[in-house]
């Protein structure tokens, strides 16, 4: 199953690398750091952003209470299909850019927590801003956002979008890792602050 994922996820990176982050799948260390970011006691539902070959979306899985909705977003048509198989009683999509259009479909006006893994270096500004933009209107006021990169220029732009609580480096992921930790702000007074 190990070799089946790094292959999916190299033959997705060939097939399209502006919108596969990497062509090995986050390792052990990242997945339980982004996932231990996350404040469980709070979360009912969750969105996950780049899926891949569910490298996270496995710590996810153990890690929620029933009942969390899950949303799992993956643009690569055959790592969709192995999340498809692997976990049926998700919601799986292939467009991150339509967020908040399936979560308001499933009869949600928003999610706890948002989890994003997508190569934000790779997208144009305004792809980058779409996707900032759903995840804005998707996210519940004060809910958590955690975004992993492999560099720190996305610090500034979610500076501006949210409150960056913590960045923390992995160097135990190849690329290694930065794990931003932020909260979408509760009202409109905190943009100024």
């Amino acid at each position: 199953m190990k070799l089946y994922n790094y292959l999916l996820l190299l033959l997705g990176f060939l097939r399209n690398p502006k919108r596969v982050g990497s062509i090995i799948p986050s390792s052990k260390w990242l997945a339980q750091k982004v996932v231990s970011s996350v404040p469980w006691n709070e979360v009912k539902s969750l969105a996950e952003l780049g899926s891949g070959t569910g490298a996270i979306t496995r710590l996810i899985q153990h890690h929620m209470a029933d009942p969390t909705k899950v949303f799992l977003f993956e643009r690569d048509p055959g790592m969709r299909k192995r999340l498809n198989s692997t976990y049926p009683h998700f919601q799986i999509s292939s467009n991150a850019s339509y967020l908040y259009k399936k979560i308001t479909q499933e009869d949600l006006q928003s999610v706890d927590c948002v989890i994003c893994g997508l190569p934000f270096f790779n997208f144009s500004n305004e792809m980058r801003q779409r996707i900032l933009d759903q995840i804005q209107l998707a996210l519940k006021p004060g809910g958590t956002l955690i975004v992993y990169q492999f560099s720190l220029q996305m610090k500034r732009i979610l500076n501006k979008h949210f409150i960056v609580e913590d960045v923390v480096f992995v160097p135990s992921n190849l690329p290694p890792a930065f794990v931003y930790v932020c909260r979408k702000r509760n009202e409109v007074n905190e943009i100024y602050q």
